[in-house]
């Protein structure tokens, strides 16, 4: 099938659109970033037309960019940044609130409440996941107690719920079709793992309407077409579509179980395959749903751990302390020194996420003399990126009881050679860094594929997909843990 293969990837800070042939070549991309709303410490908020309005013109730049028309593509893939949450009116399309964040910590207490109730194991149970106000149910019930005029939206069944995947098909569909895969529900705390329904004992916990939500749907098939959409036809169909993560994880063919991947985004996150097995973590770490290919498929299970902060550490020593102009340039700033100097940054601006679950924690630069350089803030913050994933890494090893194979890694920052040697070295495991490191936009349009039947399944990925840089361990044993020892006294000063 000739054509192209066209994937959205809305994400945190921007929204990227790429077009990739149906041989599996990622031929054009564009990005486009959007601002970021904080109205109160620890709140992150997203207008949501701000949203749809980077993908239109993602949309218009990729077309110009690849020098193709809209009717060239043939099928299209979505990924997204999970568990923000948004509520619109389902006649005018029109946004009724700002988007929740996943990264904003505004129903810590409500969660707390919860957890001091009693309820934490059975929303664990259930879906997966912590008690923790990253995840959309809460965010859902805040939205629903503090958008105005909702009481008579929700009467008049005027009210749509959902996570960026769900809102992004309806807006392509036209408001045809009101749906979110599987992936991206398994975020919510709301769908029960097992049956992959929502949770009827989970919704009422968290006072969430089941009929605002939308139908739970498969990773590949049948998603929608399009209707209405600037630059584009009517009646592409919408094939594919995963959270972020999830979409990484099936971009770097991680199809065995013990396969894993790590995301270098705003946040990193480590994801491994587990299979057909539900494996219930007591380490911190959470159990999602990797992905379900067509209608009757059965569900992949993983195994995740993430940091909140991770590419947005950078971006905090570009915007907010003004110590570098452009993120690329932080690598050559970290090399200007040999180490950190006894320089410690925990990044906690938003709280700390897996194994630690601490919403409060709030970021740590320590270990400062007279003879720290701008230097030595930069490497404490590639090794602090790389410090985090190693202790996820540790709990999940844990929860496996094996050491996990070589891990794969991709996202924007894996383009950075030295944090990779950085990680390798921490973690005591060789890095794999593919080929094509925009993974997630490649699991986009792998689904894609797959839904629209121009791949037959995992197989043909896997031939598609290809190695290529590796980081191999120079860490001494004891090294590692020295270096490690430094970072958790860091650590242990922001949990106090």
């Amino acid at each position: 099938m000739a054509g192209y293969i066209l994937a959205i990837d809305q994400g945190t800070t921007g929204t990227t659109v790429a077009l990739m042939t149906t041989d599996g070549t990622l031929c054009a991309s564009v990005n486009n970033e959007f601002e970021q709303l904080y109205p109160r410490p620890g709140w992150v908020s997203h207008r949501v037309d701000d949203i749809w309005r980077s993908v239109l013109k993602g949309i218009r730049g990729v077309l110009r960019r690849a020098a193709c028309r809209g009717s060239d593509i043939v099928a299209i893939g979505i990924t997204n940044q999970r568990e923000t949450s948004l509520l619109w009116d389902r006649q005018t399309g029109e946004a009724l609130n700002d988007a929740v964040v996943w990264q904003c910590r505004r129903t810590t207490e409500f969660c707390e409440s919860l957890k001091a109730a009693g309820h934490e194991k059975l929303v664990q149970g259930k879906s997966g996941l912590v008690l923790d106000p990253y995840f959309s149910a809460s965010k859902f019930r805040w939205l629903l107690q503090h958008t105005p005029r909702i009481a008579a939206k929700l009467k008049a069944g005027r009210v749509a719920a959902g996570t960026v995947d769900s809102y992004l098909i309806w807006q392509l569909s036209g408001g045809e079709n009101h749906v979110t895969d599987v992936s991206n529900a398994a975020r919510t705390s709301l769908m029960n793992l097992k049956d992959l329904s929502w949770d009827s004992r989970l919704l009422d916990l968290f006072e969430v309407p089941a009929d605002i939500l939308p139908t739970i749907r498969p990773c590949a098939g049948d998603l929608g077409r399009t209707r209405n959409v600037p630059g584009l036809p009517d009646g592409i169909p919408i094939t594919g579509s995963a959270g972020d993560q999830q979409a990484a994880l099936f971009g770097q063919a991680c199809f065995g179980v013990g396969d894993a991947k790590c995301t270098f985004g705003t946040g990193s996150f480590i994801v491994m395959n587990t299979g057909s097995e539900r494996l219930q973590s007591h380490s911190g770490l959470l159990t999602t749903v990797a992905w379900q290919l067509g209608e009757g498929g059965k569900p992949v299970y993983a195994l995740e751990g993430g940091a909140f902060i991770c590419g947005a550490a950078v971006q905090f020593l570009r915007d907010g302390l003004k110590m570098i102009r452009h993120a690329r340039e932080v690598e050559a700033l970290a090399r200007e020194v040999k180490d950190h100097g006894g320089v410690e940054f925990v990044p906690a601006l938003t709280g700390l996420g897996a194994p630690h679950w601490a919403p409060d924690a709030r970021g740590l630069i320590c270990g400062l003399t007279r003879g720290s350089q701008r230097g030595h803030i930069a490497r404490a913050t590639l090794d602090a990126m790389a410090l985090q994933n190693a202790d996820i890494l540790l709990a999940m090893e844990k929860d496996l009881g094996r050491r996990m194979r070589p891990l794969r890694v991709d996202g924007g920052a894996s383009a950075n050679n030295l944090l990779m040697q950085i990680q390798a070295d921490v973690l005591g495991r060789k890095l794999i860094r593919p080929q094509l490191i925009e993974t997630t936009v490649a699991g986009a349009c792998y689904l894609a594929g797959v839904g629209a039947g121009i791949w037959r399944g995992t197989r043909d990925i896997r031939r598609i997909w290809q190695a290529g840089d590796e980081f191999r361990v120079t860490l001494s044993a004891q090294a590692r843990r020295r270096r490690q020892d430094s970072w958790r006294t860091a650590l242990e000063r922001t949990l106090a």
